[in-house]
């Protein structure tokens, strides 16, 4: 069994909308980056742009009806064997609103057996 350090288990997950911007609030880049793993303090995406720890995203998650825009710090940013990015972000000033629909993304991955387990 793996020792897991982390305060949230992370939860498999696919596409999501962002949009990365700089200190001054200027926006370097938008895409859409595949979520490798979430849970409520954070996520990890896969995107075609490197990103830097001052950098900040604005993230847009879908559940059924509802979209909420979540605002992200940039922890890492590592690229791997495709020349893709993994991009470690913490989630920052989220309101209870957005975070009852984030646990509710969540939950929906939960249930059809999406979670990861290594």
């Amino acid at each position: 069994m793996v020792n897991e350090k982390r305060k949230y288990p992370r939860i498999n997950s696919l596409f999501l909308s962002y949009i990365c911007i700089d200190k001054q609030g200027k926006t370097l880049n938008e895409g859409i980056g595949r979520t490798l793993n979430v849970s409520e303090g954070g996520i990890l995406m896969e995107t075609n742009f490197h990103m830097l720890p001052e950098h900040n995203l604005m993230i847009t998650i879908a559940v059924e009806d509802n979209l909420v825009n979540i605002k992200g710090e940039v922890i890492h940013c590592l690229k791997n064997e495709e020349n893709k990015y993994h991009t470690g972000i913490e989630f920052i000033d989220i309101d209870e609103s957005d975070l009852d629909i984030l646990k509710k993304f969540i939950n929906l991955f939960k249930k059809t057996n999406w979670i990861k387990l290594d």
